[in-house]
């Protein structure tokens, strides 16, 4: 496994870090990718073992896959994210197919949730963007039932999508300090932030493959549309949008296993299945 470095020693504004990390997922338009991961939505639900009429809560959930998946099965969820756009395309998916959801503004680090409120608390690729990673995972187990499971999917740092972030780092460091999402996507610290409320901790190593007509289409989309690669873009000069744009051909050209001229990238992540004591 790769060694992710922390710089423990440096004092990080996460306030500061969270309204870029908002501004971020807020500009382009991360449905137009999100909506290619609907299948990870779908496989967490069985992970989880979701039961129908269950009470459930998808934390930063985008434009909505984990909570249409859950809905498509029965159950009552509630659909949040703390950017409203998101929360709008998740809206009018639910709403195009019948699908009785609530959608609410929040904080994954400020839950506005009673204790124990929820069966099941989900989050595909969304809480592990958090600048707090100790109270988002916190918060998770405290409006999570005794009893009740908490599924994520995580982007492993090895993995394609790991390996991204860290070359979108080496073009725009982050705030000195701040944790890497990468973290969520390795066991020892989904053990460290909920070994000990949790009954149980089962990760299941899962890979989902990026599928474009070809490498220069998946960058076109991504620069336009993907938050992150969006402004990383907007953050550099000319000389500079070329090195990224020659890194992420590179790194696509690494790990594309189609062979006729498209585009087929696995990207390993993992599912955690904690159940609270």
């Amino acid at each position: 496994m790769n060694k992710i470095d922390i710089d423990h020693s440096a004092t990080v504004d996460l306030a500061a870090l969270k309204s870029k990390q908002q501004a971020a997922w807020s500009s382009g338009d991360y449905a137009v990718v999100g909506t290619t991961l609907q299948i990870v939505g779908e496989q967490l639900c069985e992970s989880v073992d979701l039961r129908p009429g269950s009470k459930i809560l998808d934390v930063a959930a985008g434009n909505g896959n984990a909570t249409l998946a859950a809905a498509r099965r029965f159950c009552e969820v509630t659909s949040t994210d703390y950017v409203d756009a998101l929360l709008d395309k998740g809206r009018a998916r639910a709403a195009a197919e019948h699908l009785e959801v609530t959608f609410a503004h929040a904080d994954a680090e400020s839950l506005p949730f009673a204790d124990g409120t929820f069966d099941y608390v989900l989050s595909t690729f969304g809480v592990m963007f958090t600048p707090d990673h100790e109270k988002a995972a916190a918060e998770m187990i405290r409006v999570c039932r005794s009893g009740g499971r908490i599924g994520l999917a995580n982007w492993t740092p090895e993995g394609f999508v790991g390996q991204l972030f860290k070359m979108l780092g080496k073009h725009v460091p982050p705030a000195p300090g701040a944790q890497s999402p990468a973290l969520w996507g390795t066991r020892e610290h989904m053990n460290t932030l909920f070994g000990t409320k949790a009954d149980t901790i089962r990760v299941v190593d899962r890979s989902f493959a990026f599928r474009y007509r070809s490498a220069r289409h998946f960058i076109d989309v991504f620069r336009a549309y993907y938050g992150p690669v969006h402004k990383a873009f907007l953050a550099l000069g000319s000389a500079e949008q070329a090195a990224l744009d020659a890194d992420l051909m590179a790194l696509l050209e690494q790990f594309n296993e189609a062979v006729d001229g498209t585009l087929r990238v696995p990207s390993a992540y993992i599912d955690v299945i904690v159940t609270k004591v």
